[in-house]
């Protein structure tokens, strides 16, 4: 008598076996042709500008130094409960202060049509924009548009970078 795990080795083994075999028997030219895809899709993703790329990138890394130490914070067991209260109220901050600058990256992109970098800091938003075309009308249309989303007054810096 076949019991249940033996069933489930077979039936296991059996659907490796059809996969294996189907892998085995399909035309290379598919592989091609996903091969050719990804190439045109990491074209796209390439595009951004470098500036932009580096600009997430110590962004990135220093809002993982944050988080680590006000983890490293939570996870101590000589750190007061007041301590951790204000970890866990920092780790929040972050993650609110970076959906705010996604949601203005996000309204930058689909309003002018231009990629950005958005870094909130307290009161002050620093905006980098790629763009070649260093133009004052279109800075203060984006600064007046990102005021939109404070109730407070805020100091906005727009900065064009090729």
């Amino acid at each position: 008598m076949i019991n249940k795990q033996s069933m489930w080795f077979l039936t296991l083994f059996s659907l490796i076996l059809v996969l294996s075999v189907y892998y085995l028997t399909m035309p290379s030219s598919l592989f091609a042709t996903n091969n050719d895809d990804q190439k045109t899709s990491e074209k796209v993703t390439v595009e951004e500008s470098d500036i932009l790329t580096a600009l997430r990138v110590e962004d990135e890394d220093e809002m993982t130094s944050l988080r680590n130490e006000y983890r490293t914070t939570l996870t101590n067991e000589a750190s007061t409960v007041e301590e951790k209260n204000n970890a866990y109220e920092q780790i929040k901050l972050l993650d609110v202060l970076k959906g705010r600058e996604e949601k203005l990256e996000k309204m930058i992109k689909e309003t002018y049509k231009m990629n950005s970098f958005v870094k909130i800091d307290s009161d002050q938003v620093r905006v980098v924009i790629a763009s070649e075309k260093h133009d004052t009308e279109l800075a203060n249309n984006i600064m007046r548009s990102i005021q939109e989303n404070f109730e407070n007054k805020v100091y906005i810096s727009v900065k064009f970078q090729s």
